[in-house]
Order: C-alpha cells, then sequence, then structure tokens
C-alpha cells in the first residue's frame, strides 16, 4: 500500500513494493528533470527494511540551484509532482504527490525533499538512512518512538506533533 490520508498518523509493516514505488518514481524524476539532479535516493522510513513506516514514500534530491525546480513547477505539476512553495522548511524545498494535490482526494503518496548538492541537510538524510539500515538495534528504537507518536497522535492536522516527536 502507498499514500496516507493526509492528516492521519498510521503506520504499517514494511513493504517490499515501497523500493519499487521508489525506483519508479526516481526513474520518472530522471527524465523530467535531466541533469539538474545531481544526486537522488530513496530516503525515510520506507526505505529502512526492519521498520514500521507511514505508508509515504521520501525520496532526497540533491540540485545545485533552486531556481531549477521552482521554474519547473508546472511541468513537475503536469507529470503529477506538486511544488509547495508555502511549506517552510529551512534549507529544503517541497514536492508532493498524490490525489489530495491534484483535488481529487486526501491521500498523499510522496514527499520529494529537494535539498542542495552536498548539503548538510542532504548529508543527514543519506546518513540517517545509512544509519538505521546498519544498526537494527537503533532502528527499533527509532520505530518504538514512532509507534508510540502514532498512537497518541493518530489525527494530526500536518503532522506535526508526530514529527516534532521524532525530531
Amino acid at each position: 500500500m502507498i499514500g496516507l490520508k493526509r492528516g492521519t498518523v498510521e503506520l504499517h509493516e514494511h513493504d517490499a513494493t515501497w523500493k519499487i514505488e521508489a525506483d519508479y518514481t526516481i526513474m520518472q524524476l530522471e527524465q523530467l528533470l535531466g541533469n539538474v539532479i545531481k544526486n537522488i535516493q530513496h530516503v525515510g522510513s520506507t526505505s529502512i527494511p526492519t521498520i514500521k513506516a507511514k505508508p509515504i514514500i521520501d525520496i532526497a534530491l540533491a540540485v545545485d540551484d533552486f531556481n531549477d525546480i521552482i521554474i519547473r513547477a508546472q511541468m513537475l505539476a503536469e507529470n503529477g509532482f506538486y511544488y509547495r512553495p508555502n511549506v517552510d522548511i529551512k534549507n529544503e524545498l517541497l514536492i508532493a504527490c498524490g490525489n489530495y494535490y491534484e483535488g481529487a482526494g486526501d491521500i498523499q503518496t510522496h514527499f520529494i525533499h529537494v535539498v542542495l548538492t552536498d548539503s548538510m541537510e542532504w548529508k543527514n538524510y543519506i546518513n540517517f538512512r545509512d544509519y538505521l539500515n546498519k544498526n537494527i538495534d537503533i532502528a527499533k528504537q527509532y520505530e518504538n518512538l514512532k509507534v508510540s507518536l502514532a498512537l497518541n497522535n493518530p489525527i494530526d492536522s500536518g503532522r506535526e506533533k508526530y514529527l516534532n516527536g521524532k525530531r
């Protein structure tokens, strides 16, 4: 299963199709953005096979200049990738997918985190994923925290309480 109703927090057992979906999405973005992309990788909990995750695919996309994405926002939207200019994440642009953004429903399926090449944000996404994949005990502790937060905040507009708890 891919996707989650906006404003809900729900964790699922790892699903092998998440990697397939991430790979497909990465291929689509590479075709749309070409050499604007300096690096692109599946990140977030769906990239860690040993833990539960929200069934939303997270992808980190590194670029040299945020304007290379902003000027392509319309083309991206025409292909199902919606730039979210009002989302305030320091040193990052957010692109999202799902029928919520198309105006046809309330499901969010993907978050593409656009960061600058070799930035601390890029390193954090990659290092966090790699660390949890190499340290299963720590990954399980992280999963336990996520489960507790999800149980305490099953309905969470913007998932703010859940996200702040993970930080």
